[in-house]
């Protein structure tokens, strides 16, 4: 039973840990201190639940008693009466309203969308930016940052901990941004969303193929920027390309939670209302878009084609390819290129897509990349060689930190085995 509790309390932590961090921000104004505080409240329910059982509303529970020891900490703090002041209601001495304290000082009234602006302060890099939004909005670990970003964990664990130390130090406010400071802050908001979408779409790590709590956090704050910046079009790109994406959620894994490819998804599963709605964003995008569109409409249109096609066979590759030629001279990027080589092997042979794949074994980034042996496979069976398309797969499995699709690749692997 205790097990049982524990496992709840680590499913409750990582889906409410950025809400409760976002909100203890804006209470206390110092991203450190609510850490801790979510931290302490972490501590509270680990020692609690146990005996007491699940709350039947946990992310309450834990914001609760987080924001009554921040009361606590305030109460301790000589600026007492300032922060009484700020807040704009007086505390209860028994039983304190805690949402009192919470004035909802700006248009947009989101404490996560606020949060992730204060982590892509102009202060920070543009690596640190993301990996701090990543950990405190997306609940990801450092290991999942690190295979975010293809780079060594380590790396991911120092930018956090300077991040911090930066914002600390600059004192960074708990606000959204306006006028041009906000334009100059979106790219990087508009990334950081989009890897936390697609940490949720793919899960880097664990036991699960999809954690649909992040896409739904992402989905969300995707809306709210573009109520924020509506004749912005990469904002609008990026939300129907996530919408888009986010209308195959169903029809990607099996009854047991296995992966289910693209080739094979049962299209009637299929969000039709989301796929509309991605359509309208990306008709939104492109209208407002004066010139070479930017990243993010181009991968929506992408998206876009595989919605239109009725089944995989319909899908018109050639144009995606296309489209990926297009997105590899806005962003050259090693996985950009792979993705063009996937294209490129369906719409003109998968020769095609080995003979891309070759040249991007320059890359360092995509030699422990574990889609890069993955394509190599695909690409190999299709072209009857089959041995070395079963090392490929080994290999690829090798490299995956998740459960589910190790298991898919190693399936993938034995199947190349001859018959008998």
């Amino acid at each position: 039973m205790a097990t049982d509790t524990h496992r709840a309390i680590e499913t409750v932590w990582r889906i409410e840990a950025p809400r409760l961090i976002a909100g203890l921000t804006r209470l206390v104004r110092d991203l450190g201190t609510a850490e801790e505080l979510a931290q302490d409240a972490l501590v509270a329910a680990l020692e609690q639940w146990p005996g007491q059982g699940v709350p039947d509303n946990p992310g309450a529970w834990l914001m609760t008693t987080a924001k009554r020891r921040a009361i606590d900490l305030i109460r301790r703090n000589a600026t007492y009466r300032r922060k009484l002041a700020e807040a704009g209601r007086d505390l209860e001495e028994s039983s304190p309203d805690i949402g009192a304290l919470v004035a909802e000082d700006d248009r947009i009234g989101d404490d996560l969308l606020r949060l992730v602006f204060v982590a892509c302060h102009p202060v920070l890099s543009t690596e640190a930016r993301a990996a701090l939004t990543l950990r405190l909005l997306g609940g990801l670990t450092t290991d999942e940052i690190a295979r975010a970003f293809l780079v060594p964990e380590p790396t991911v664990a120092q930018r956090i901990v300077r991040a911090k130390k930066t914002m600390a130090a600059a004192g960074v406010p708990f606000e959204v941004p306006r006028g041009d400071e906000l334009a100059a802050r979106l790219a990087s908001v508009l990334e950081v969303v989009y890897l936390i979408f697609n940490e949720g779409y793919a899960a880097t790590a664990g036991d699960d193929w999809m954690r649909p709590a992040l896409c739904a956090d992402a989905l969300r704050l995707g809306r709210v920027l573009a109520r924020l910046a509506p004749r912005e079009p990469e904002v609008h790109g990026l939300v129907a390309l996530m919408e888009i994406q986010a209308s195959r959620a169903a029809a990607r894994t099996g009854p047991g939670g296995e992966p289910i490819l693209l080739a094979d998804q049962n299209r009637a599963r299929w969000d039709q209302l989301l796929i509309r709605r991605g359509l309208a964003a990306l008709e939104r995008a492109e209208s407002l878009t004066d010139g070479e569109p930017g990243p993010y409409v181009v991968q929506a249109a992408i998206a876009a084609c595989h919605a239109r096609a009725r089944r995989f066979e319909d899908t018109d590759w050639v144009r995606i390819a296309a489209l990926y030629e297009r997105l590899a001279r806005a962003t050259p990027s090693p996985v950009v290129e792979l993705n063009r080589a996937v294209a490129l092997s369906m719409a003109y042979g998968p020769q095609a897509g080995l003979d891309l794949l070759d040249q991007l074994m320059a890359f360092p980034a995509l030699r422990d990349y574990h889609l890069m042996p993955s394509a190599r496979g695909d690409f190999l069976v299709r072209l009857g060689r089959r041995a070395e398309a079963r090392a490929e797969f080994e290999r690829a499995a090798a490299l995956t930190r998740n459960e589910r699709e190790r298991a898919l690749l190693l399936d993938r692997a034995a199947a190349c085995d001859p018959p008998g």
